[in-house]
């Protein structure tokens, strides 16, 4: 059961397809300080990261220095895992790299699925896995890159999300919604 503040994220952001990159590094980024928590924890304290990382503003993230990671441990209301504050620090920088590469991070993570939402076969009945082959396909690439506390699980969510995969079950109201207002691909 959902409680009010998970039921506002699922309807009004949950598997929504991304394509700002601003929004694309925030939600990858509450994936990497979730590990090991529950979602809840984390949109607890989504508004304590936003102040703290300045936005999820990855090209002011990735010159942060030690100062800042002291900064952000000392802050009121984040999770203070310095593995993970330095991961983000990492990670942005690693994200400013694929967007060189790629223009933006949402043509290089969209460009897994052809632009398209993924509707996997049983998963409007439930039928959910916690990761996929393309979660490990993507999970094994953005490590190579270099970033931290990405594997295929967290990815998966991310994935689910960012709208790249609809996840939603059949019978929620978000499920019917997506599939009409967005370009999808049943597989």
């Amino acid at each position: 059961m959902m409680n009010e503040r998970e039921t506002k994220y699922h309807d009004e952001e949950w598997g929504v397809p991304v394509h700002d990159d601003v929004k694309q590094f925030e939600y990858l980024m509450l994936e990497v300080m979730q590990c090991g928590l529950s979602w809840d924890t984390v949109l607890k304290k989504r508004e304590a990261f936003r102040s703290c990382f300045d936005g999820f503003d990855y090209d002011k993230i990735a010159g942060y220095s030690e100062r800042d990671v002291e900064r952000i441990m000392n802050a009121e209301g984040v999770i203070r895992s310095r593995k993970k504050i330095e991961a983000v620090i990492n990670n942005a920088r690693i994200f400013q790299e694929i967007r060189g590469e790629f223009g933006s991070f949402s043509e290089y993570l969209w460009g897994f699925t052809g632009g398209k939402t993924l509707l996997y076969n049983g998963h409007e009945l439930g039928n959910i896995p916690a990761s996929n082959e393309l979660s490990d396909k993507i999970a094994a690439d953005l490590k190579k890159r270099g970033m931290k506390f990405l594997g295929t699980i967290t990815v998966y969510a991310h994935l689910q999300a960012s709208g790249v995969i609809n996840d939603h079950l059949k019978d929620c109201h978000r499920y019917k919604q997506l599939i009409e207002k967005y370009p999808t691909l049943s597989v």
